[in-house]
């Protein structure tokens, strides 16, 4: 079955219009660089696209295209395990430069995401997906194939697990 390309150009270029901030933001998050964010990002819409003009049947293109970003992370992340200690400073991070408050909201936000990369893969993404690219709860329901009940439940689970991070580092 052969799907006129034409008929999915609308709807396609409302999603990149809609999503692709939120797609970026999503593998940015995940992967911590900017260049392969883009390259995520750019392949994920690629690939939504390919499937799109190949005739599948997508329900909701916001959820598949998130779950194809989740599963190029996945794939990026087995193809490549190095992780670097030196990225905030080859990002430009200079604390000897940089005014107060810009250290403080840099320290709060690294405070934040190094409390998110402490928890367990399945509640990382689902705050990520919630907080980070801003999907309901029915898309992240959609993106990994969970129901709506359960993703709130993980949802709410995750942000107890992270006040109990963040209070526990304050205290130490």
């Amino acid at each position: 079955m052969t799907t006129d390309p034409n008929a999915s150009e609308r709807p396609f270029l409302d999603l990149y219009d809609e999503s692709a901030d939120a797609v970026f933001r999503h593998c940015y998050f995940r992967v911590h660089d900017r260049e392969i964010a883009k390259d995520l990002t750019q392949e994920s819409f690629t690939r939504v696209w390919n499937s799109l003009t190949g005739g599948t049947r997508i329900e909701n293109l916001k959820a598949f295209l998130f779950r194809v970003a989740n599963n190029l992370i996945i794939d990026h992340y087995r193809k490549k395990k190095e992780t670097s200690l030196d990225a905030l400073a080859e990002e430009g991070f200079d604390p000897a430069s940089a005014e107060h408050e810009h250290v403080a909201d840099q320290a709060l936000a690294r405070e934040a995401l190094e409390a998110v990369g402490e928890l367990e893969d399945g509640y990382r993404e689902i705050i990520l997906m919630r907080y980070v690219s801003d999907l309901s709860i029915g898309e992240i329901a959609n993106t990994i194939g969970e129901s709506e009940n359960a993703v709130s439940v993980r949802i709410h689970r995750a942000v107890k697990k992270l006040q109990k991070i963040l209070h526990y580092e304050k205290n130490t």
